[in-house]
């Protein structure tokens, strides 16, 4: 009975340290995207790109993609500024675990090889949203929506598992979009796909 007491009092130890850090870092990120409207701008292009996909009128089709490219213009140079501001932040609360669950203290007690640098992600992002954006690629209008919502829903993915964990954040993916988070980093450019893997080792 009393070392489970004590199991009992170390687990609730646990979850509030984990709930107190990760509410830090909510706060922080919260601060950082405060200024910007990257999250409406994200929903108003996934919601059109649907529109647009099921227009039939091609001259109304090719009015809701000029107002399209605009959002897209918009949304990656404000998630550029973003990531460019936010590579101000200090490093030791930069460092986002690799553990699929939250673990307190995760940037004492892991190895710097079970860590990654999210600021380095989020230049990551930065840079297939903006290269999403110019059609680096010349693909169809078509896929180039589909990649782009891939490069927005990694992105989103990433913010989550800075703010709780990779476990949380494939869950609310899968939830709020209904796709797997093999099947967003499937999706996104190979040039995004392998620098995000070789940085945080999925």
């Amino acid at each position: 009975m009393e070392l489970f007491f004590l199991v009992f009092l170390a687990a609730l130890a646990g979850h509030i340290l984990k709930t107190r850090e990760q509410q830090r870092r909510i706060a922080l990120l919260g601060q950082a995207l405060g200024r910007y409207q990257i999250e409406q701008l994200m929903e108003n292009l996934t919601d059109g790109y649907l529109r647009w996909l099921g227009e039939d009128d091609a001259e109304r089709k090719a009015q809701v993609w000029g107002v399209l490219e605009g959002t897209e213009q918009a949304l990656t140079g404000q998630f550029t500024s973003f990531a460019r501001e936010f590579q101000q932040t200090e490093a030791p609360l930069a460092q986002v675990s690799k553990l699929p669950f939250a673990l307190p203290f995760a940037q004492q007690l892991l190895p710097g090889y079970r860590l990654f640098d999210v600021r380095k992600a989020f230049a990551i992002h930065a840079r297939g949203i903006e290269a999403s954006a110019q059609n680096a690629l010349g693909l169809s209008p078509k896929a180039k929506a589909y990649m782009m919502t891939a490069e927005l829903y990694l992105m989103q993915h990433t913010c989550h598992w800075f703010c709780r964990s990779r476990t949380v954040a494939s869950a609310r993916l899968a939830a709020r979009h209904q796709s797997s988070y093999e099947q967003v980093l499937d999706a996104v450019s190979p040039q995004t796909r392998e620098a995000y893997r070789a940085l945080t080792g999925v």
